[in-house]
């Protein structure tokens, strides 16, 4: 059974990449499409545009994966009855489950790599794209991993901590200096919303420093900050669930709901990581009945149809939920798992129609 197992293994491992190297390409091309209409904005150039999809390659092939697994399964079970390999395994006395349990150990591995892909690849290369992308765009702002946001806007220098969900600013820092490059004013708020071309800000405490070096401190708890970065600007800045591994993403949806924000597309995030091992095995185990089942009649082409129609309709169900629970309120642990348990039922019912 070894022997067999490391067989199935290499035949479908084969396919399933062969598979994911085309669908990512296909996505990567795209993104760049995509891309392409940031061209001239800021300093964005094809060079960043092309540096932004080379990075955001993880990302595409993480959220591919069951899709490709499914469809080079099916691949490589189909060229294996086609070749007669798995009639000669059953007249050799392997069954249906030997054969299924080969492929679910294949399974396990390809969901431990998919989650280890989407807690230590996913998270840092999109952070680093999703960074180079937003300075490259937005000249004069830096972000920084340890202290947030750096602008400048003539002799000002302004520091924001954090951009929440509803582009609320967090911890504002605004450095005044003078034509001798001293600094002369220094503003600390608490939060910044925008409102009538204006930054309201709360919490403020300004400090005046004369040429003596004396200083002036004042509170208030308004003030409004005129300024020409806009709330689009700071859109660039957002934190993107794919940019959080599982401990951060809890971490990160305690902290928006103590600062009283919108959770739900985090939560998504969150209990679609979880879900993504358990459908590549469920897109894996899948596959198994194309060529067993009732569902084996007509050719290689044709079951390949199928299973990419279905790994179409898993990708854009996955996508629609997830809509769904951030527009109709919908809890995110429905939405995450319910396409993945669908497809799981789906998959048992073709396993007992097999004969």
């Amino acid at each position: 059974m070894r022997l067999l197992d490391l067989y199935l293994a290499r035949v479908l491992l084969n396919q399933v990449l062969l598979v994911l190297g085309v669908l990512a390409g296909v996505f990567m091309f795209v993104t760049l499409i995509d891309q392409v209409s940031y061209l001239g904005t800021g300093r964005y150039s094809l060079f960043d545009a092309i540096q932004y999809v080379l990075l955001s390659t993880p990302r595409i092939i993480y959220e591919v994966f069951p899709m490709a697994v499914l469809i080079g399964a099916i691949l490589g079970l189909s060229l294996l009855a086609h070749d007669s390999e798995l009639i000669v395994m059953r007249s050799s006395g392997v069954s249906i489950g030997q054969i299924t349990l080969a492929v679910l150990k294949l399974g396990l591995v390809l969901a431990l790599t998919a989650l280890l892909v989407g807690e230590f690849v996913t998270p840092w290369s999109e952070t680093l794209a999703q960074r180079t992308r937003a300075e490259a765009l937005e000249r004069n702002i830096e972000q920084k991993s340890n202290s947030g946001l750096w602008m400048r806007d003539g002799s000002t220098f302004v520091n924001v901590r954090e951009v929440l969900p509803d582009l609320t600013l967090r911890e504002i820092r605004i450095f005044q200096f003078d034509g001798m490059d001293q600094l002369r004013s220094l503003v600390l708020a608490g939060r910044g919303r925008y409102a009538d071309s204006f930054w309201d800000l709360d919490e403020v405490k300004q400090t005046l420093i004369d040429e003596q070096g004396f200083t002036q401190v004042s509170q208030a708890p308004k003030a409004r900050w005129n300024t020409p970065v806009s709330p689009q600007t700071m859109a660039v800045f957002l934190v993107q669930p794919d940019q959080l591994s599982l401990l951060q993403l809890r971490k990160y949806i305690a902290h928006l709901g103590a600062n009283v924000q919108d959770t739900r597309n985090f939560e998504l995030a969150y209990w679609s990581k979880l879900a993504l091992p358990l459908a590549t095995a469920v897109m894996l185990l899948l596959a198994v009945p194309f060529v067993f089942g009732s569902i084996r009649v007509g050719g290689m082409g044709r079951k390949l149809f199928i299973g990419i129609m279905i790994g179409i309709a898993f990708f854009a169900v996955s996508k629609a939920l997830g809509y769904i629970v951030l527009v109709y309120h919908m809890p995110p642990l429905v939405g995450a798992s319910l396409p993945t348990l669908a497809f799981a039922a789906a998959a048992g019912l073709l396993y007992r129609r097999i004969p």
